[in-house]
């Protein structure tokens, strides 16, 4: 937002600096449009969230779920644990706290999603297509979007994959999305997991606390519906080489996540008390988790991130477990200290995370770092000095904490955990044998978007192809490297034909209240019930009245005010009722020049002096689509007007283009 400073009469920002219009003026294009809507255009794959929290708001749930569904094969795992940069983009951040919009998602899968179905989801790829036809077409579809694509295919608008099989190393999220798309497009598909479930780290990271493990199974049911094979307990480098694996399939995508825990570089970690974090939560959650609890149990988890909190909430309760087979129930009988070089601000574990990991017991001390690890005479760890970290950044913003040598502490332990960081083991693949390419890293050299290798039939997905990131990114990846074998096999590349709309939207209005509305907060389960066991879900979701609260918070960024120029008589009337202040009216000389503003203003002029004119300038960033200023313009040159964007596959032929338009209509 722009305010103006009458004193010096100069245009100021946020924090009392000159500010130029130069410097963030621009003419709305259909990127420009697009971009208003934040939190779609903060999705790696696009998913319309603000459609399916406003379908939401209106109560219609179903509409909602196949918005939602529409680009992500893993739906309501999303609805769970998903790290939600939509909500971190979301514009009503910007005005007090973004929607809870991971939340509202949970809650439509909950109600349409496969964990709802009778069948298991074994039916919901045909619900999906045979329900999603009652709403076509839509405010906004995109490239990912599962309709369109299910179209296409049907009616032979693109071509299929005929005779090619792909080797899908890896079952989690990237392989998962790999696979799905892959056998929509009419691959033979076959994943290898090495672990006895399917689903990688999700079912073997993410505690059941989090994300309960039938869900997890219907999920991947549908994706097995669609004809995807899976072997269990096969290990590529020791059940069947990789050069096999490449005879055998005219694809491999190499999916395997970061499933080591990165090493803490202290003498010590090797003791028998000392655990990795990714490796005692795969324990925990295949029923083989070391019995660390005893009476006076105590553990330090070491790391700042979400996984360390899994793990400090997982000790947490497979302590409380242990001691209560063992031992009377005692106050402090199971201590949890979650030590990391990061403030609480500078954390990179999710707030929500924190906050019930203290619900929980867990001690948390920020801005410490580990300076050796103590051990008894038996060579088990009995406690762990740390010393205070001053700062964890440089000026750059990199990586590089400072410590006060003379402030050091030592916290007794009986058990250490280490969650610093994860990485992989490419161990299975010989990379100069294999003609791939290898960073200084160890990690495959490969386009960080397609998944491209230097070997032909070779690609990479999710966290190997550009380190880690959130469950979101994973899918995107390997949803994209999809449609580049499909590129490879056919010889033919999914494009898509774009449409721009504008509709005015007649007797526009908002739920009473809205903008003032506080964001819902889900209740979550007592913290007794909580530790009894790991498979007790912790965030009990919302309830419908939650929901449609919570959805009618949504400022409905697809929904933008429109000023004619034509009707427009700069009267101010709009400046004078915008509760965000979001108009101004400027003396056309100093509007900026560039970027083809410099034509426009020539023309509108006509000859006439610039400095004799004046011109309504608006900030799109802060407006709350209240809609005063249209109620407000005595021309109705201002109107509320709906932006629609539909992207379809490209047809290959009339004949084929009008089957679609058919098919869509």
């Amino acid at each position: 937002m722009t305010i103006i400073d009458d004193k010096k009469n100069k245009l100021l920002d946020y924090s009392g600096r000159p500010w130029k219009l130069e410097d963030s003026m621009e003419i709305p294009d259909k990127e420009f449009w697009r971009k208003q809507i934040k939190c779609n255009y903060g999705c790696p794959i696009n998913t319309d969230a603000r459609g399916y929290v406003r379908a939401i708001a209106n109560g219609d749930y179903e509409l909602a779920y196949l918005i939602a569904r529409g680009p992500n094969p893993l739906g309501s795992i999303c609805g769970r644990v998903c790290g939600a940069p939509c909500e971190t983009a979301c514009r009503r951040g910007d005005v007090d706290e973004p929607i809870s919009i991971r939340a509202l998602k949970r809650f439509v899968c909950d109600q349409y999603g496969p964990e709802s179905r009778d069948d298991g989801g074994k039916g919901l790829i045909e619900f999906l297509k045979n329900a999603a036809r009652k709403y076509a077409p839509r405010q906004y579809e995109d490239t990912q979007e599962l309709l369109p694509l299910l179209q296409a295919v049907s009616i032979g608008s693109i071509p299929t994959i005929k005779n090619k099989s792909v080797g899908i190393i890896g079952s989690g999220c990237a392989g998962l999305s790999a696979a799905h798309d892959l056998a929509l497009l009419g691959a033979d598909v076959t994943i290898y997991e090495m672990e006895p479930v399917l689903s990688g780290l999700l079912a073997i990271g993410v505690p059941q606390y989090r994300l309960p493990r039938d869900l997890i199974q219907s999920e991947v049911d549908v994706i097995l519906e669609m004809g995807v094979k899976a072997i269990t307990n096969c290990q590529v480098g020791k059940d069947i080489t990789f050069s096999e694996l490449r005879e055998k399939h005219d694809a491999v995508v190499i999916a395997v996540g970061l499933k080591k825990s990165a090493r803490l570089p202290l003498e010590g970690v090797g003791a028998p008390n000392v655990y990795g974090g990714v490796e005692f939560l795969r324990d925990v959650a295949l029923g083989n988790a070391p019995p660390i609890g005893r009476r006076g149990s105590r553990a330090i988890v070491i790391g700042g991130g979400s996984v360390s909190y899994d793990v400090s909430r997982t000790t947490m309760r497979q302590l409380e477990m242990d001691t209560a087979r063992t031992a009377l129930r005692e106050p402090g009988i199971a201590e949890v200290h979650h030590c990391c070089l990061e403030s609480l601000e500078e954390m990179p574990a999710e707030d929500m995370e924190i906050i019930e990991g203290e619900e929980e017991g867990v001690i948390r001390h920020n801005r410490v770092g580990p300076t050796r690890i103590i051990k008894d005479v038996h060579g088990n760890v009995t406690g762990v000095e740390f010393k205070k970290c001053t700062s964890v950044f440089n000026d750059e913003g990199r990586f590089s904490p400072t410590f006060d040598e003379d402030d050091k502490f030592i916290i007794e332990c009986d058990n250490l955990f280490i969650a610093i960081g994860q990485a992989v083991d490419l161990s299975f693949v010989d990379g100069e044998k294999e003609g791939l390419e290898v960073t200084e890293r160890g990690y495959i050299k490969c386009d960080p978007v397609t998944g491209k290798t230097s070997a032909p039939d070779i690609y990479v997905s999710g966290d190997l192809a550009y380190g880690p990131k959130l469950i979101i990114h994973a899918i995107a990846s390997g949803k994209n490297a999809a449609r580049e074998i499909y590129r490879q096999f056919t010889g033919n590349e999914i494009t898509f034909e774009d449409t721009e709309l504008h509709l005015g939207i007649a007797d526009y209005e908002r739920e009473p209240g809205y903008e003032h509305r506080e964001r819902q907060e889900f209740e979550t389960a007592p913290v007794e019930v909580r530790l009894k066991s790991h498979g007790e879900t912790v965030d009990l979701g919302f309830t419908e009245e939650q929901a449609l609260l919570e959805a009618g918070r949504c400022l409905d960024c697809g929904v933008n005010p429109i000023i004619d120029g034509d009707l427009c008589i700069l009267c101010g009337g709009c400046v004078d009722v915008c509760p965000e202040l979001c108009f101004e009216i400027v003396s056309v000389d100093r509007l900026p020049r560039e970027h083809g503003m410099g034509e426009i203003i020539d023309a509108q002029l006509d000859g006439m002096p610039a400095e004799a004119a004046s011109a309504i300038i608006m900030d799109t960033t802060s407006c709350i689509r209240c809609a005063s200023c249209a109620e407000r313009c005595p021309t109705g040159a201002i109107t509320m007007e709906k932006f629609i964007y539909k992207e379809c596959p490209s047809c290959q032929s009339d004949s084929l283009r009008k089957k679609l338009n058919d098919a869509t209509s």
